[in-house]
């Protein structure tokens, strides 16, 4: 029987971010801890043709993908309300991660 290795979570390695070798929190790369990396939350989502044709060109626009289009839209409109998290994580940079 093997052990299972976890799966990496989006950009990163199996195990990355976890936690440090004492147990503890792990250490960026200027000394300062992290927070442990938690996985993305997966959402089936149905929309109308119509909207999910409009939020593709729009993504395409903003040369996003439709799932990154609608992180934004979501987060605008929590930011608008005054419902955004204060310890949300900021959105991701566009393009690839940088290679390590």
């Amino acid at each position: 029987m093997t052990a299972e290795v976890p799966a990496p979570a989006p950009g990163g390695s199996p195990g990355e971010d976890a936690q440090g070798p004492d147990g503890g929190a792990s250490v960026g790369r200027e000394g300062a801890p992290r927070r442990p990396r938690t996985e993305r939350k997966q959402v089936l989502l149905r929309l109308d043709p119509a909207v999910h044709d409009a939020l593709a060109r729009w993504a395409s626009d903003e040369l996003r993908s439709v799932n990154a289009q609608i992180d934004m839209v979501l987060r605008r409109a929590l930011d608008a309300e005054g419902r955004l998290p204060r310890d949300v994580r900021p959105p991701r940079r566009p393009g690839r991660p940088p290679a390590q």
